[in-house]
């Protein structure tokens, strides 16, 4: 089969995204994997005399291949989901189990990379090959190749079978939030919600071929809800149908239940971490982590929990307080509140997220996000043509040197839409490699978010949080963008513990506060007028509002995550419910109601690759503020320092130890105080 007749094989270029269709999907993989299978053959018969050139460049060379294939196919599942992607999909992922399953077990590449390592030329070889070799020999013996027999075989068949599953558990979860809806014709009931929410409430319904105002369980349409519906009631149905998505109870109870497959894929990696004799998955997952033990995690989250309880105790007393003496709410439940935190936070800052609205139009951000790189990184990001997208709101841009040459390029997806699941993430499309012919394929990356769309004639308009988020999710672009490392195994992300791969998207957030960048950021839409200093000050005075809750609300994510992946697996949805509710009633001062089923909508655990390292949000975190504070000393634009992180943390991608780059940089370890600091909880 030719590139000509499946776009998915033409790497010439940048995926043909409009021309990928569902049924090229599983020809195109069927004729990578033979073709792989074939080369790997040829490796095996070097093995005994293996150098870097005849297995491990090989091998990167076959393994790179087949993720630029796969990458738009993946990404197209999560941005453009149809019931024939969706199967295309399916049928293959067993396939792509299989083969990786087959390469991580194969002895004679593992052989191959061990004469690597022991040879006498080892020595003489780059950090970066070295580091290669030297994480190929972990991940041999994490996939198995050491096993034999049934065991070896079971393995394959538990990678296989979690692949599959995991897929499962996003579906439903999409399926779930695009399925339900809440219809409103009476005007009255509108009441308190921002203009911005019934205009998208409006064209949602228009678009549905229904009268009134439909609101959905996406973010831009749920979140004000919540915030500002003045009907409880409402607010109620709304939260009910939202905490209970893919379970077992709520309006949609059983039709899209994620219950049975968290307990599946729970049993599927404790006896994949027991085949490897690991105690537990958990100590399973941190082989190539920065944190050493389930010991050293633990205390790091309590003593986190430990500065924040009290805190956080205040913080919704203080809201139980006000709602009652100022509202008459006495009975203050999960339903209410975002409403009254709002009010609350309102009536002590004077000021509400929807009150910005207008001073940051997306185009307006993107510009003054781009300008920031430019001013900290040195490098210029300019629109560029890309007529081959896979939907009508995709942007398309180039990272430009100085002199002119590209550097990389990224896809930008920022609207909310049906078929596209929640959130905000960057994806690889392509990663950074020296050519053969001494050229260097430039990185290019997805760029993912779920802001409100444009309503008429008005330009998107973000909140703060949004404009966080945007910056969150181009800190890790530019890890992706901007490495200097030819390797494709330690290159951009590649290679980065997981725990410390949060540091460059954290990082970037901080600049989303300071004047100077926000005099570039910010624009009202009507008058282009910058974010005014007054209620920039207020805006910093709401920033650590609640910040002791939101922060136990993490940990709580995290030590649940951690209580999930250590002794005996939960045998059934409620030995699961079971543990998270006594992880709250250790760690959250907030207990939802019986009914809540947030674990069923957990994907970044049973979906999305944080399993047994969800507390890397706050691992990273105390890394990326300390790293900020070296601004705060040197001024926030300072020359410098921008260099220094470029070097190295963002150009270096894996090859260094992550503590290494951040000493360097620091001139130091990293300290707790400057997380603690900024979060408003130093003593």
């Amino acid at each position: 089969m030719s590139s000509a007749e499946n776009p998915l094989l033409d790497l010439s270029g940048l995926p043909r995204f409009s021309e990928i269709k569902a049924g090229t999907v599983e020809n195109a993989l069927d004729a990578v994997l033979a073709q792989s299978r074939a080369k790997i053959q040829a490796v095996e018969s070097h093995c005994a005399t293996a150098s870097w050139e005849s297995v491990a460049s090989e091998l990167q060379d076959i393994e790179e291949y087949l993720e630029r294939v796969w990458a738009p196919v993946s990404h197209l599942n999560a941005v453009r989901d149809s019931e024939a992607f969706r199967s295309a999909v399916d049928a293959c992922l067993p396939k792509l189990s299989q083969f990786h399953s087959e390469v991580g077990q194969n002895l004679k590449l593992y052989q191959g990379y061990k004469k690597i390592a022991n040879d006498h030329d080892f020595g003489d070889l780059s950090a970066a090959r070295k580091k290669v070799v030297k994480n190929a020999l972990r991940d041999f013996r994490l996939s198995g190749a050491e096993l034999e027999g049934d065991a070896r075989e079971r393995f394959r068949e538990i990678v296989s079978e979690l692949s599959t599953l995991s897929n499962r558990f996003d579906q439903n979860l999409l399926d779930a939030t695009d399925h339900w809806f809440l219809d409103i014709d009476d005007e009255n009931d509108l009441q308190g919600l921002p203009q911005s929410a019934i205009d998208l409430a409006r064209k949602t319904a228009k678009d549905a071929s229904v009268s009134g105002w439909r609101f959905s369980l996406q973010a831009p349409s749920y979140i004000p809800f919540m915030m500002f519906c003045e009907n409880r009631m409402l607010r109620e149905k709304m939260y009910q149908a939202y905490v209970t998505r893919a379970s077992d109870v709520g309006p949609d109870a059983g039709q899209f239940d994620n219950g049975p497959l968290m307990v599946q894929i729970l049993a599927l990696r404790a006896e994949m971490a027991s085949l490897l004799g690991f105690a537990h998955y958990l100590q399973y997952a941190l082989e190539g982590r920065m944190a050493d033990s389930a010991q050293e995690i633990g205390e790091f989250l309590r003593t986190l929990a430990g500065c924040a309880k009290d805190a956080a105790t205040k913080e919704l007393g203080d809201l139980r307080e006000f709602a009652s003496s100022k509202h008459g709410q006495d009975d203050l439940e999960a339903w209410d509140l975002a409403f009254y935190s709002e009010k609350l936070k309102q009536s002590l800052y004077a000021f509400s997220d929807e009150e910005i609205r207008p001073y940051f139009p997306l185009p307006k951000v993107l510009e003054g996000l781009f300008l920031v790189t430019e001013k900290l990184f040195g490098v210029k990001v300019q629109k560029a043509a890309c007529s081959n997208v896979w939907h009508e709101d995709v942007q398309f841009f180039e990272l430009v040197n100085d002199d002119g040459s590209v550097r990389g390029c990224f896809f930008l997806d920022l609207y909310a839409r049906t078929h596209k699941r929640g959130g905000a993430w960057m994806a690889d499309c392509i990663g950074r490699r020296r050519l053969t012919d001494g050229g260097v394929q430039n990185p290019a990356a997805f760029l993912t978010c779920n802001f409100i769309p444009p309503v008429g004639d008005k330009p998107s308009l973000l909140t703060h949080d949004d404009v966080v988020t945007l910056f969150h999710e181009f800190g890790h672009g530019l890890h992706h963008l901007l490495t200097q490392v030819d390797e494709p195994g330690v290159s951009g992300i590649n290679g980065v513990p997981w725990d410390a791969v949060e540091l460059p998207s954290q990082f970037l957030e901080n600049w989303c506060w300071e004047t100077e960048a926000l005099n570039q950021i910010s624009g009202h839409d009507e008058t282009g007028e910058s974010l005014p200093a007054e209620l920039l000050e207020r805006m910093r005075g709401a920033r650590n509002f609640q910040s002791a809750m939101q922060m136990l609300r993490q940990i709580e994510f995290s030590v649940f995550d951690m209580a999930l992946h250590q002794g005996a697996p939960c045998a059934s949805t409620e030995d699961i419910k079971t543990r998270l509710d006594a992880v709250r009633q250790e760690v959250a001062v907030v207990i939802p109601p019986a009914f809540n089923r947030f674990q069923n909508s957990f994907s970044h655990i049973f979906a999305g690759g944080y399993a047994a390292g969800y507390y890397s949000y706050k691992w990273a975190e105390v890394l990326s503020a300390d790293a900020f504070s070296r601004f705060e000393e040197e001024g926030i634009f300072d020359e410098q320092s921008g260099r220094d992180f470029v070097g190295l943390v963002l150009e270096s991608g894996g090859v260094n130890e992550p503590l290494e780059n951040f000493t360097a940089f620091r001139g130091r370890p990293p300290e707790i105080d400057a997380l603690l600091r900024h979060s408003g909880l130093a003593s």
